[in-house]
């Protein structure tokens, strides 16, 4: 007769055996489904995962773009030394949770409308000609034409136009956030309404949109709303036929793939210099008419004119372009990397259908 104790160490083993099977099983199938998830959703973790990068790195570009479109300073060192004397190290870096937020969030929705809009235009333009723009641009010695150009820029304009619904409240809050110390000290309007230019300062993007409900109601959330589409419907029409043409351009010289790091790298810099001095004076006029509806209360804030041949109108281009350079090589190259490595991963869906998942 066998002895108590081997019979509890042998249930024991027994009992243990399955549990840890099934924790390992389980462990397998979370792995195999977040796979599955990552792959499905590859544009949007590429997108919002540079979009943080790129966000974080070039923020006191944008910041002193800003401050160069809404005041007037001798030059960009004018700026970048006032800021530094009057607010420190971190009024470089004023507002910049908000962007990093909802840049991310738009990015990842632009990203997600353009491409569905790209599938969407590149079947119509097929049906109607018999030839697909995206084969052309992933096909070597293939140039850039007009399907090609049209599929892009009319894909772009889209994403731009519906996530202006989405980014206008978010970029009114940090156009607050980084011109509220200016606001508060300089006597704009001839120093009227002094109150009001002082509760925006050194407020969080939650307050902030407070302030501009308790000041100009709900819609005010949208100031400039107008020239924020006007904006983005264009720039990112702009933007996205640039960077998909350069890469297409740059690579086929070289009788290489459209997404070598190279092309890659260029054409994000290149997007992003000729679409900000394409629409810079529309982003001026809507800086400005932002500051004048922020400083005016309930009061009709002045509507500055667009004026593309007006120097004014391009005060901060160059630190803009630095900067749109900077973000749009980071952002595309880690975009491109991170696809590729996301393309790389294997599913195994035998698995998962076993398992009814």
């Amino acid at each position: 007769m066998p002895e108590r104790g081997n019979d509890v160490t042998d249930v024991k083993k027994v009992n243990n055996r399955p549990k840890n099977v099934t924790d390992v099983s389980r462990a397998v199938l979370r792995s195999e489904q977040a796979k599955r998830w990552t792959k499905r959703y590859r544009t949007e973790v590429a997108a919002s995962s540079s979009s943080l990068l790129s966000t974080f790195v070039a923020y006191p570009l944008d910041s002193v773009k800003t401050r160069l479109q809404a005041y007037k300073f001798n030059s960009f060192t004018d700026c970048v030394r006032h800021t530094w004397r009057t607010e420190g190290f971190h009024g470089f870096w004023r507002g910049v949770w908000s962007p990093l937020a909802s840049i991310t969030l738009v990015r990842t929705v632009s990203f997600s409308i353009y491409q569905k809009s790209k599938y969407a235009l590149d079947d119509w333009i097929y049906q109607a000609t018999g030839t697909s723009p995206l084969v052309t641009a992933n096909t070597r010695d293939a140039w850039p034409n007009l399907s090609t150009i049209s599929c892009f820029g009319l894909a772009g304009a889209t994403a731009g136009a519906a996530i202006t619904a989405i980014a206008c409240p978010f970029e009114l809050t940090k156009l607050s956030a980084q011109i509220s110390v200016l606001m508060a000290d300089r006597k704009d309007g001839g120093g009227q309404n002094d109150a009001i230019r002082k509760s925006y300062q050194n407020l969080g993007t939650f307050r902030t949109a407070q302030q501009l409900v308790k000041h100009r109601g709900w819609m005010g959330l949208y100031s400039g709303f107008h020239l924020h589409l006007f904006r983005d419907t264009i720039g990112t029409g702009i933007y996205f036929v640039t960077y998909e043409s350069a890469k297409q351009v740059l690579a086929n010289a070289r009788g290489n793939s459209p997404t070598t790091p190279l092309a890659v790298v260029t054409a994000g810099g290149l997007c992003g210099l000729v679409s900000w001095a394409c629409i810079f004076p529309i982003d001026t006029a809507k800086s400005i008419y932002q500051r004048n509806c922020l400083i005016s209360g309930r009061d009709k804030a002045t509507r500055p004119k667009i004026q593309f041949f007006n120097r004014r109108m391009y005060r901060g281009l160059g630190v803009s372009m630095s900067r749109s350079c900077v973000v749009n090589a980071i952002f595309f190259s880690a975009f491109e990397f991170t696809k590729k490595r996301i393309n790389r991963i294997t599913v195994d869906e035998e698995l998962l259908r076993e398992n009814g998942l």
